[in-house]
């Protein structure tokens, strides 16, 4: 039961994560469960482990960190990315969750595809204009890298201590909030 839980933990982590960056939580699965025993993949999603497959998903990482990074680029990419992360966090959690669980492939499938969908999309429609508009585009790469580590936090976080990725979650959610919220706070006049 707890080797279950730990297992959909780690896939709702994995696929929240895609949604923030679609490759890093691959490469992430796929070389451990290549090279440890933390996560075994059974068919179909053994494929991950394949060393083309590694070797796409981490010229992959580079080209996402990279386009992720140049103004005007970054929006090109996050339009793209709308279509690649929400698939990356299907794939990514019925791979996951189905090596531990007995949860339908179509419903794991399903799960992965909204998480990383909704991440994906407050990203790109709340947070990222809302960093544009208040640094004039200049905190986009800063966001963007903040993104990239946090996507692999918690994409190791998901496999190796499952319960400790959701506190960090949580922490995350309210912070992000907070920010929002202070952003969109007007300012006051003192004359």
């Amino acid at each position: 039961m707890g080797t279950a839980i730990s297992g959909i933990l780690g896939a709702f982590g994995l696929s929240a994560s895609a949604g923030l960056n679609a490759y890093i939580p691959l490469l992430i699965v796929s070389l451990l469960a290549k090279f440890t025993d933390l996560i075994k993949l059974s068919r179909p999603w053994d494929a991950l482990t394949s060393w083309w497959t590694i070797g796409v998903l981490a010229v992959l990482v580079l080209v996402e960190a990279v386009a992720d990074k140049v103004p005007a680029v970054n929006h090109v990419n996050n339009a793209i990315q709308t279509f690649i992360r929400p698939t990356a966090g299907a794939i990514v959690f019925a791979a996951s969750a189905g090596s531990v669980t007995k949860i339908s492939p179509v419903l794991s499938l399903i799960c992965g595809l909204l998480v990383a969908g909704t991440v994906h999309t407050v990203k790109s429609a709340a947070v990222r204009p809302l960093i544009t508009a208040t640094t004039a585009g200049t905190g986009g790469p800063i966001v963007s890298t903040v993104e990239d580590v946090v996507a692999a936090l918690i994409s190791v976080l998901s496999i190796v201590l499952p319960i400790l990725m959701l506190i960090v979650l949580v922490l995350l959610i309210w912070a992000l909030v907070s920010l929002i919220h202070s952003l969109k706070k007007p300012t006051r006049e003192y004359n």
